[in-house]
């Protein structure tokens, strides 16, 4: 069997940003936040009632996806509403499917 899916620096590229995509969403309250975000944006405080997490939590994992890109926000008064980057998504799923086909 060859492995060949780093023979260009284009797919070590893909390969570790691959990596890193996995690393975040292996978090598993990571993982489900994105599951909340799936249909509809959220705020802190809806989002918290899913997970049996401190808000505090919540907001550090919300950091970490949205400084990966996987999520975007958005104010609205004095609440931030948190939303799934279906671009930065799709791009994700379109590099996995390419290793693993």
């Amino acid at each position: 069997m060859k492995f060949d899916c780093c023979k260009t620096k284009k797919s070590k590229n893909n390969l570790d940003q691959t990596t890193e995509f996995l690393k975040v969403i292996a978090e598993p309250n990571r993982l489900k936040i994105l599951c909340i975000l799936r249909k509809q944006e959220k705020c802190v405080c809806e989002i918290w009632q899913f997970l049996d997490l401190p808000q505090n939590l919540i907001s550090h994992h919300l950091k970490v996806l949205k400084d990966f890109g996987l999520i975007g926000s958005r104010k609205e008064g004095t609440k931030v509403f948190y939303f799934l980057n279906k671009k930065s998504i799709k791009k994700f799923n379109s590099l996995m499917s390419h290793f693993i086909k």
